[in-house]
């Protein structure tokens, strides 16, 4: 049974996974009604799918110690639909975004997450602080204009909620930053505390002490219960109300698709942040097909769907978390609060979750990468900088796309003036080019500039020798082909030794030129469908 519980990796340490679990809840609550909020949804949606997307993931994901609820990547997208078709338009649509991810999952398409770069990650990574620290600045407003702001305004840029107005003022703001700055305190200090400081997670012991202060002393401050009523029943299974009509899928299908990559785009990237964190390795396809399972029960159950919480993992991770327990306290928990405890839970200050989340931002920023920026080649930095700057001003998933694409350009640019040659002679007295490099559709500009037929002498035999070069694309046949043509043109006689027996194969001017060495010749294969030609 132990061996059992230690494969599935439920627990180590069942008490810091307890805490941990529930200090997670209580920061899940606020985040979740919020989402709600920016969906034009009713909170308990959001609550219901912090609680559906935790309790999913935490048992069929690939990566213990995440913690996934309802998000404001996801949520932000999801505003469209419900304005124009409705709720549950969503709901089929989160039924089909789960659909999705799981044929990612079957089809191992999580791999890739493996080709984002480290100046990607780092963007990523302080993009989605400043956007944490952005969302907490709602907390010192006025809650009549944080709802008005959340359900009627079209922007969703995180910006916004820096110009919008509505601040607190006076006392309300003196004492929701005295009591920010008292959690943040207590979460910093506790742990120096001898013998209890590494017990209990810190975290917990602020939002509990700060709790029971407001209500000891009677503070006019908001709480949980100021942003909406946190007490419901149990989710009831639902089937989407929608024409299953052909008609329907197309409205739904687009915004699925979006949702599914913003989903496990997040979530991949959170696993491999938690995987540097923890020195430990996830499975990115089980994670696809935990999130998809999560997001297509919250379609069959009336709730918004989610994915990965960049925020709440950290604190998980921070406070001790680390087996699949922690996930499954925390979901269970916030589920508890909505059933048993929601009147307890709703006189919890927001200055407390708010400082907790502040402390998050705090630890989640690479405050390295700013140290380093000057050391960094200029483009890295620049992809840094880009990633955070799309991060913060529209979402994560185009952020990410946008810094592996300009990684990519440059890369390719590198490699594209990383081709050489060296001229000489054979013992035969025939003129010898030893090609150097990868031969791309970048490259292929310099390979044509490298040779001349017009430059040789008319009776030369003229050798392009590929020991040390690499082809890798259709580009470059089709370059080799071109070249093969000018010297056939210009009647000089060219031989292409050691080359691949694929470029062979895909050649059509070069075919017949190349000499074939079954012992020397490098073996490698291009990317490309010649099932006809090796039948042939």
């Amino acid at each position: 049974m132990i061996k059992l519980i230690k494969k599935f990796e439920l627990t180590q340490n069942p008490k810091a996974d307890i805490l941990s679990g529930l200090t997670v809840a209580l920061a899940l609550v606020p985040e979740a009604i919020a989402f709600a909020f920016v969906a034009k949804l009713d909170p308990l949606v959001g609550l219901y799918a912090a609680f559906i997307v935790g309790i999913m993931t935490s048992v069929f994901g690939g990566r213990s110690g995440m913690i996934s609820g309802a998000t404001g990547a996801m949520a932000v997208v999801m505003v469209g639909m419900v304005t124009v078709y409705g709720p549950e338009y969503l709901f089929a649509t989160i039924v089909l975004t789960g659909v999705i991810q799981l044929l990612a999952g079957v089809f191992h398409l999580g791999k890739f997450i493996r080709l984002v770069p480290h100046p990607v990650m780092l963007g990523f990574v302080n993009g989605l602080a400043i956007v944490i620290f952005l969302a907490q600045l709602g907390q010192f407003k006025k809650p009549a204009v944080i709802d008005e702001t959340a359900r009627d305004t079209g922007s969703h840029s995180a910006i916004d909620v820096v110009f919008n107005g509505g601040w607190l003022e006076g006392e309300p703001m003196q004492l929701m930053v005295g009591l920010t700055l008292l959690t943040m305190a207590i979460i910093w200090l506790f742990p120096y505390i001898p013998k209890i400081g590494k017990i209990v997670p810190s975290p917990l012991v602020a939002i509990l002490s700060v709790s029971a202060a407001v209500i000891y002393f009677n503070l006019d401050t908001k709480t949980v219960g100021d942003m909406a009523s946190v007490a419901g029943g149990l989710p009831e299974f639902h089937i989407p109300m929608v024409p299953l009509t052909l008609e329907t899928l197309m409205i739904c299908l687009p915004l699925a698709i979006t949702l599914a990559a913003i989903g496990l785009i997040e979530s991949l990237l959170t696993l491999t942040l938690i995987d540097e964190m923890t020195e430990t390795r996830g499975r990115t396809s089980q994670e696809c097909v935990g999130q998809g399972l999560a997001n297509t029960t919250c379609g069959f159950f009336g709730a918004m769907g989610g994915c990965a919480m960049i925020g709440q993992s950290m604190i998980n991770i921070k406070s001790g978390g680390r087996g699949r327990l922690s996930g499954i306290t925390a979901a269970l928990a916030l589920l508890c609060f909505i059933l048993f405890a929601s009147t307890w839970i709703e006189m919890i200050p927001l200055a407390a979750l708010t400082g907790l989340m502040m402390m998050v931002v705090i630890g989640t920023f690479a405050w390295a990468s700013m140290r380093i920026m000057r050391k960094i080649p200029a483009e890295d930095a620049f992809v840094i900088l880009l990633v955070t700057g799309v991060t913060v001003a529209y979402d994560l998933a185009l952020a990410v796309v946008i810094g592996v694409i300009v990684s990519a350009l440059v890369y390719a640019w590198k490699s594209a003036h990383n081709l050489w040659v060296i001229k000489g002679e054979s013992k035969e007295g025939q003129q010898v080019y030893m090609l150097h490099g990868n031969l791309f559709f970048g490259s292929i500009q310099s390979f044509k500039d490298m040779f001349n037929p017009n430059d040789e002498k008319k009776d030369d035999d003229i050798i392009i020798d590929f020991r040390n070069a690499r082809v890798w694309d259709h580009s470059a046949l089709e370059a080799i082909d071109a070249l093969a043509t000018k010297y056939t043109d210009a009647g000089k006689r060219l031989h292409l030794v050691h080359m691949s027996e694929d470029c062979k194969l895909l050649l059509k001017n070069a075919k017949d030129l190349v000499e074939v060495d079954s012992i020397e010749d490098p073996k490698y294969r291009i990317f490309a469908d010649y099932s006809e030609e090796l039948k042939a």
